[in-house]
């Protein structure tokens, strides 16, 4: 009598209504995320050096401070001599967070591959565009805790975001937002109702 009410009692057969309009709202998504970080990323570049111009501020004492740096290198200025390596790396996981985007549809997938795009993109601009010269160019950092590398916002966005992409994959989420397993108990309750 329920199926001739058109509903479902088997949970496969109860998707999204609309798979199409979440894919296009979880892309928004992405897009807003790394948009906002690239703009905070390269706002707070700019604040930086112009107000660190004279020398660091202090915040909470020496716990935290306002130290301007710029890194030719990766993370605890590694690799100095291969500027040009990480601006190729960069470009690579632009156009690889660009490639699997075009298949999200999960909010939080959405939400680490967004955070991801903007802090690649905005260390990339760097890259790009500061001295010394093209594609040589070094990261303006900011950021000073104790006996840790200075660090950017974007610094801060890739290790958020590799912290959700840790996340979903532990919890088994797929990129379109279905989780791992789900098919094989789908398939084995249709089965068993078969």
């Amino acid at each position: 009598m329920q199926a001739a009410r058109g509903a479902s009692l088997n949970p496969s057969d109860q998707a999204d209504p609309d798979p199409d309009r979440r894919r296009v709202d979880t892309r928004l998504v992405l897009a807003g995320v790394a948009l906002v970080a690239y703009a905070a990323d390269l706002g707070t570049k700019q604040w930086a050096l112009s107000a660190l111009a004279d020398g660091d501020i202090p915040v909470l004492g020496d716990w935290f401070t306002f130290h301007l740096t710029f890194n030719p290198g990766a993370a605890f200025s590694t690799g100095t001599d291969f500027t040009i390596v990480f601006t190729a790396l960069a470009m690579v996981a632009v156009v690889v967070v660009l490639w699997l985007g075009r298949r999200v549809a999960s909010t939080g997938w959405a939400l680490a591959l967004g955070l991801l795009l903007g802090g690649v993109g905005g260390n990339l601009t760097d890259r790009i565009v500061r001295p010394p010269e093209p594609f040589h160019g070094h990261v303006v950092d900011f950021l000073m805790l104790p006996n840790w590398p200075v660090f950017n916002i974007a610094d801060v966005c890739i290790n958020v975001a590799a912290g959700l992409i840790i996340l979903q994959t532990f919890r088994g989420i797929n990129l379109d937002g279905t989780r791992e397993g789900a098919e094989d108990a789908a398939g084995e309750d249709s089965g068993a109702a078969a």
